[in-house]
């Protein structure tokens, strides 16, 4: 994203569409690939530094959900949540009462560690994605540790979680296969596959190559995994594509993911379909700065709606050493 974008004036309607007029007033912003907003950065949100645990220095993959009309007491209107990615990791939360923040880090993180016995021990435990399971009437906890598994816990406060299961592994795929984590499930219904529920994850195969890859669930517990990704990295030009999130829109779907900083650390989209058949790779869907705090990079994208306008919460950054910054539609 370029300065003269940012000097953009924005305004919302309370459905979400967006009317922009440029710095002298003139033309107004194009949309985003597939009608969606165009996402513009506003602040950070959360940096490692002003954490209290802050084991290594670093924090990605945000999950935003909106729990004022699902929880009875909670912290606040939305729980953020949020990870290191080196041993030891560990899945946190903050909370507030605004997308645009400001965010209160919860005094006992990490809410999910590394060690959880009887269940696993492993080096480090992150990628949080957090799925309000409206037939449970729990929030479900999505999460890799080690990166070539994805598992899953329950919490009716999203808070304490109880441990469920091991939701997917590298077994499940492909011979050769080195890691299946960065997983988001989504209430997805695929009729012809008696599904309900939709995961998308990072995938990396055999060839040391990133794509994304996609199963589908009656109940969320228990999975059915393509054995071809469903965006591959060679398909969009990319080296590496990680971090999917599934849109939907007029009417069809879109699975949105970054690339890699080789590959111009911008959060791309391909229109799917509703029953997952297409392929249309649509372009660029957010444009990284190359000023602070991006750098250069846009990732792990989720989404939200407040008072009817569209955020984003994301990485921006260095993998590794960035933040978690949101952005306005």
């Amino acid at each position: 994203m370029t300065l003269d974008r940012r000097l953009f004036l924005r305004t919302a309607t309370a459905g979400g569409a967006v009317l922009a007029l440029g710095a002298q007033g003139t033309a107004p912003a194009a949309a985003a690939p597939g009608g969606f907003p165009d996402y513009r950065h506003v602040r950070t949100l959360l940096k490692p530094g002003q954490l209290s645990y802050n084991p290594t220095g670093e924090i990605i993959f945000p999950c935003i959900r909106g729990v004022y009309d699902k929880l009875s007491n909670p912290l606040g209107r939305y729980y953020l949540y949020y990870a290191p990615h080196d041993a030891p990791g560990g899945i946190c939360l903050a909370y507030g009462n605004s997308l645009e923040g400001p965010f209160t880090e919860y005094k006992a993180n990490p809410i999910v560690s590394n060690n959880w016995s009887p269940h696993y021990k492993v080096s480090h435990v992150s990628s949080p994605h957090v799925l309000w399971n409206a037939d449970a009437r729990e929030l479900w906890l999505y999460f890799h540790g080690e990166n070539n598994t994805t598992r899953l816990a329950r919490s009716k406060d999203g808070i304490t979680f109880t441990y469920d299961r091991t939701v997917l592994t590298t077994a499940m795929l492909p011979a050769g296969s080195r890691e299946a984590s960065y997983a988001r499930v989504f209430r997805h219904d695929l009729p012809s596959r008696g599904a309900k529920y939709v995961m998308l994850f990072m995938w990396n195969q055999a060839n040391d190559h990133r794509d994304i890859g996609w199963g589908w669930s009656a109940d969320g517990r228990n999975w059915t995994f393509s054995q071809q990704p469903l965006i591959d990295h060679a398909a969009v030009g990319a080296v590496n594509v990680s971090g999917p999130h599934l849109l939907t829109r007029n009417g069809s779907a879109y699975v949105v993911y970054h690339t890699d900083k080789g590959s111009g650390g911008d959060i791309r989209i391909t229109e799917v379909g509703m029953d997952f058949s297409r392929r249309n790779h649509l372009g660029v869907f957010y444009n990284s700065g190359s000023a602070a705090p991006e750098s250069g990079r846009a990732a792990a994208p989720s989404f939200g709606t407040d008072g009817g306008v569209p955020y984003m919460i994301y990485e921006a950054g260095e993998r590794l050493s960035g933040a978690i910054a949101v952005a306005r539609g």
